[in-house]
């Protein structure tokens, strides 16, 4: 009986490991294709090159400013993160403690917009931030800039919902017992429930850092001028020309993943109990 056991164990780890290994692969493949030649990688080449600082400055040297490409990705990642993660926190934990009428109804249609297609918006979105360029208060947000890009991340449905749900498991206990001894509303939500909630925080700063780090067509359309275009854009353009570099290419992909892997391994304990709604304090 415990060699049938010890056989199945063995059988287990066998398929876990070709399925870990399958799902890896193409990430060993492309850190291997950065320090290859173009033809190389064209070939299929799976042994490790010595053109990677051949391809690093040719990436840097190009002419689609791959290094301001990087600082704007990255300007207008961490501007949205901290900004959604006040807006929609604030937001998701007023829909759960303070209860009114209408607050089901708004909270209901905040949900139904999660069902418009992001490029059904683009059309209006792109007229509306157009017209900003006019008003004053508003070029910072107008088309071409990168408060446009940032500004429609800032609150969304699903980082709302997202809160709220996670409140749900907030001990409202403390809420009270701050409230008697004097504390406001905001130094209860900054001073309790912001650090009683960091596991939350922390899926949440990965899902939306990702999510403002990849955004492609909403940059592609609002950031007209090259010396303003994020990384997604500058990388569709690498692969657009006739003969495309790809030791080069796959060099861009692998610099321009780095910043997300750090994000999620440095939260990664508490991103699980984050997404399952547990309360860390």
């Amino acid at each position: 009986m415990n060699k049938k056991i010890n056989f199945l164990n063995i059988l287990k780890y066998i398929f876990l490991a070709i399925l870990s290994f399958v799902s890896i692969f193409p990430f060993i493949w492309m850190i291997i294709a950065t320090t290859n030649k173009s033809v190389d990688v064209t070939k299929g080449t799976l042994l490790p090159g010595t053109y990677f600082f051949q391809n690093l400055k040719n990436l840097l040297s190009s002419d689609l400013q791959y290094a301001a490409a990087f600082k704007n990705s990255l300007i207008i990642a961490v501007i949205t993160t901290i900004l959604a993660m006040l807006a929609s926190s604030l937001a998701g934990y007023a829909f759960e403690v303070y209860r009114t009428k209408a607050r089901e109804r708004i909270f209901n249609f905040i949900l139904l917009s999660m069902m418009v297609p992001f490029a059904a918006l683009i059309v209006p979105l792109f007229r509306m931030f157009t017209k900003f360029k006019s008003v004053g208060i508003l070029k910072s947000v107008s088309i071409n800039t990168h408060g446009s890009v940032i500004i429609i991340s800032i609150a969304t449905a699903f980082l709302i919902f997202f809160f709220r749900q996670n409140t749900k498991t907030f001990p409202k206990e403390l809420i009270e017992a701050a409230r008697i001894d004097g504390l406001g509303e905001l130094g209860i939500f900054f001073k309790i429930y912001m650090p009683t909630m960091k596991s939350t925080y922390a899926a949440a700063i990965i899902v939306t850092f990702m999510g403002s780090w990849n955004n492609y067509l909403w940059p592609l359309i609002a950031l007209q001028s090259p010396e303003k275009r994020t990384l997604p854009v500058i990388i569709s353009a690498l692969g657009s020309s006739y003969t495309p570099d790809y030791g080069m290419i796959m060099t861009a992909v692998v610099l321009a993943t780095l910043p997300t892997a750090l994000i999620f391994f440095l939260m990664q304990k508490h991103f699980v109990a984050g997404m399952t709604g547990a309360v860390k304090g």
